[in-house]
């Protein structure tokens, strides 16, 4: 345990087998009061999913959930069990997983199929999903990802990327895999699909990784996507990642990988449009969730954006990363994104813009509020310069138009640094709002750090850059 850790996350990391969130309410003034409620998720059978949005009923939270339209209970439901699986852990699950999906996809124009994962520890490799499926855990089910490299297959690399976003060439495909899908659940009685990532870890770490690591769960060129009352464990990579997707959600899910695990992202949305992450529990490697849009020249000619994505009730830890990161692959555009109630703690950074030159795209429309952080290294980042491109072909003069960044109800304690904002020569980050921010623990020496960025700011404590004390309306800086 952390030093100083918050006891009530010490439960929260005790139940890996039943995911919790923390519901932060978070009230900011001159002075510091901010209260964590924790709440318990209702597991629900697939028959209830409702599809509404707005309010989960009178006072209830926000969600954004009612982005995932309503399903129908599939018209068939077989277990694993009845296409030969064996659940003792070590018995190799491949063959049983593809020709049951093989057999489900044969009702995809006929109602639907569900494939139930009962009680127990289900060796395999990769395989596809279909469309107008359910794939369920019930309670104490665990799938686990192969250790055999070759039952993870090589596949193309994303046309946004150009390449595998580790190695040149081709790239492992991930676990539990999606393309070109419609009406997709993977939910449970809190069941567990863990990747057992440390074989993938151990190549990247003594370079002998010869192809891309793959995801524990990605999807396609999907639509209608839900995936919840999950836990997901040791990803050999980014552990959820939606692609060139619509309406997608995300919620009630704990995301675990060991703090050291190599660029374990917990969800990285990338390039789709309508993304709902709700009420997840999340700890990583690297950033908690990502929105990610495309890597330079490659993003650039896809341009394909990642538009309307809430990220509401996170919590959890990454000493190597941030929280909430926007980029840095955002070469087809970011917009429309909204974080809040975020409970980030012992974390390099809390919330972070990340860009370079040669990214080209755009990042804008970003609100960020209701934010509690303790001891967080960089409460709020602005990053360029990673030097981090595909290849040669890249353009460095493809500049990204960062601009309409609202930080709003912030509080951080015990903070290590003060805000670090750098924005791009030539490309300055613009019209940044900050109201009421209070970053607490500094030193009275420690100032912030800001280069090429303007905009305004209110109630902030310490005293931000001059760059952020701009002069006249601040209309366009609200609390929207």
């Amino acid at each position: 345990m952390m030093e100083g850790e918050n006891p009530l996350f010490n439960i929260i990391k005790a139940r890996f087998t039943r995911p919790s969130w923390a519901f932060l309410l978070l009230v900011v003034t001159v002075v510091t009061i901010f209260g964590i409620q924790i709440t318990k998720n209702s597991l629900f059978p697939i028959e209830s999913v409702t599809g509404r949005a707005g309010f989960s009923g009178p006072g209830g939270p926000r969600t954004c959930s009612g982005l995932f339209m309503e399903v129908q209970p599939r018209k068939m439901v077989k277990s694993i069990i009845q296409f030969g699986g064996v659940g003792d852990g070590k018995t190799s699950n491949t063959a049983a997983f593809r020709k049951a999906m093989g057999y489900m996809d044969s009702f995809r124009q006929k109602g639907g199929a569900q494939l139930n994962v009962p009680k127990g520890r289900w060796l395999t490799g990769s395989f596809n999903l279909t469309s107008n499926f359910t794939l369920f855990l019930e309670d104490d089910a665990v799938i686990l990802g192969s250790q055999d490299p070759e039952e993870w297959p090589i596949i193309q690399p994303l046309p946004s990327y150009g390449r595998g976003r580790e190695r040149l060439g081709g790239r492992h495909i991930s676990l539990i895999h999606g393309d070109s899908l419609t009406n997709v659940v993977i939910t449970g009685n809190n069941g567990t699909i863990d990747g057992q990532g440390k074989m993938w870890w151990d190549l990247w770490w003594n370079r002998t990784l010869k192809h891309t690591r793959g995801h524990l769960v990605e999807f396609i060129n999907s639509n209608n996507i839900l995936i919840s009352n999950l836990t997901f464990l040791n990803s050999p990579f980014w552990t959820v990642h939606p692609v060139y997707c619509s309406n997608v959600v995300i919620k009630d899910m704990t995301i675990l990988a060991p703090l050291n695990a190599p660029n374990t992202d917990g969800i990285d949305p990338d390039s789709s449009t309508n993304v709902c992450i709700e009420d997840c529990y999340i700890e990583s490697g690297d950033d908690l969730v990502a929105v990610k849009s495309g890597w330079d020249q490659y993003g650039i000619t896809m341009s394909l954006p990642s538009v309307n994505i809430t990220i509401r009730r996170v919590s959890g830890t990454t000493p190597t990363c941030s929280g909430v990161g926007i980029g840095s692959e955002m070469s087809g555009g970011i917009r429309n994104i909204i974080v809040e109630d975020l409970y980030i703690r012992d974390s390099a950074a809390g919330v972070r813009i990340k860009t370079d030159k040669g990214r080209g795209g755009y990042i804008r429309n970003i609100t960020m509020r209701n934010i509690t952080m303790e001891r967080v290294k960089v409460p709020i980042r602005f990053s360029r310069g990673a030097n981090d491109h595909p290849d040669e072909k890249f353009d460095p003069k493809a500049l990204p138009k960062v601009q309409g960044i609202s930080i709003v109800d912030v509080v951080s304690v015990d903070s290590r640094k003060a805000p670090l904002l750098l924005g791009i020569e030539g490309a300055p980050f613009e019209d940044i709002c900050m109201k009421n921010v209070s970053i607490q623990g500094l030193s009275p020496s420690i100032s912030w750090n800001c280069e090429f960025i303007s905009g305004f700011s209110e109630g902030v404590f310490p005293v931000p850059c001059l760059e952020l004390q701009k002069n006249g309306s601040s209309s366009w800086c609200s609390y929207s």
